[in-house]
Parts: structure tokens; sequence; C-alpha cells
């Protein structure tokens, strides 16, 4: 495991040049997504780059994370949404080469960790980090060896999300998720992290102990994993 530690900006255009690297070495690249605040920087980096000509993601394939259930892709805070108007809208992706899982057709649950396989397997995989651990929606006590899924969104996780709805009474309850062993089969993996909030769960994620109850804290087992962090986020390592 790698850690990178400066300002925002920083992090986020070195994040940028591994997708730059990857892209470059292999055009057809399968990209695993994240959504929230966090990714928002490379995300507004790597449009900067595509309009600028120096990556293309024509020939890209992607696959997100996760998604809330209920939620279909036209509303605001479901993360197909997010990721039109934040990333693919800016990229020069074709949008049917980008897949989110369904919060509405829950059963297709099942088939989305063989639609990757089939897709040839996540290249890189972008994770951000609840303050509970949780990478994807996959919250504290989750099986490693966890594959796509139905989870149950803690009270601690609906409270983090709720500044983005009117209420926390409009944060679903549910949402389909990439379940740990999924995440852990891309080949290489980022994990971004900004503001002190991050900060003890960070530590806990990189020094302490590997155990589902700290479900990043998996990723000390993986082979090539690096992790962009501000100061503040890193203030505790």
């Amino acid at each position: 495991m790698k850690v990178y530690i400066g300002d925002s900006a920083i992090i986020a255009a070195m994040a940028a040049d591994r997708y730059a690297e990857l892209l470059k070495n292999k055009p057809n690249a399968i990209l695993g997504l994240a959504t929230g605040s966090t990714p928002l920087g490379l995300y507004a980096e790597l449009g900067r780059r595509c309009s600028a000509g120096e990556i293309t993601f024509k020939s890209v394939r992607s696959f997100n994370l996760d998604e809330y259930v209920g939620l279909d892709g036209t509303h605001d805070q479901s993360y197909r949404y997010f990721m039109n108007e934040n990333l693919f809208k800016y990229i020069d992706i074709d949008i049917a080469a980008t897949r989110v899982p369904s919060g509405i057709d829950i059963a297709a649950a099942a088939a989305y960790d063989d639609e990757i396989e089939k897709a040839g397997g996540i290249d890189l995989q972008l994770l951000g980090i609840g303050n509970n651990g949780h990478i994807g929606f996959n919250e504290p006590g989750t099986p490693f060896g966890s594959r796509t899924h139905l989870v149950d969104l803690t009270e601690s996780t609906r409270i983090a999300n709720a500044r983005f709805f009117s209420s926390i009474d409009e944060v679903p309850t549910q949402a389909v998720t990439m379940g740990i062993r999924t995440v852990m089969n891309a080949r290489k993996i980022i994990l971004m992290a900004i503001g002190s909030a991050k900060a003890p769960i960070i530590a806990a994620t990189i020094n302490g102990e590997v155990t589902p109850e700290v479900p990043a804290s998996v990723l000390q087992l993986h082979p090539d994993v690096e992790v962009y962090l501000d100061q503040e986020a890193a203030s505790l390592l």
C-alpha cells in the first residue's frame, strides 16, 4: 500500500496521472468508479484532460460501485445521475458502455459480477471511505467474500448522506453495492479521502487490524493499492 499526501488539487492531479498512464497503455480499460464529494476534484481533472485532448475514454467501459434502492437514474440523488452530471458528460466515453447497479431492478444485482468478469475484470477501482470504514456500501461486519448484494444502510451512513437530501427521511434505507470480494478482484485500487473527519478511519484502515468491522482494512491485503489523502485526512498516521 502506497500513501500520497497533498492538498486536494495535488492529490486529484496525482490520481489523474494514474488514469492517464492506464489509458495510454490500455485504451480499452475497465474502470470501477465511485460517487460522493471526494472524487469530484479527480473527475474535474479527468474532464479537463479529456477536453484538452490529453486522454480519451472512447474505448473505456465502466462499472460503478453502488446505487440507492428505490431511485431510478433520473432522480437527482441517484448515483447514475451523479455520474452523468459530474463525469460522463465531460468526457468522451460512450454512455452505453457505463454501468451503474440498478436501484429498481434489485434482482439484477446477482448478475453484476458476471458482467464485470465478462468485460475482463476491473483494471482500476476508485474508492472513497465512510466514517465507519465502509467501502462502496459495505457496512461494518460485511464478509470479505461478499459479491454484489443488497444492503441495509446503517443510521450513521444515512445521517452522513442526509446533507444531499431535503431531510434524512428522504435518504433511502437500502442500497445495491459491489461486494468486498468484487472490489478486491480489481487489478489496482485507488482510495481517496479528504478532511479531518476521515482521519480516524484512515488510521484504522492503514495501520489497524484487518477486520470486517473496518471493511476498508481489507485493502491491506491487496497487492496494488494507492491511497491519496489531504493533510487533514492523513493527520493521525
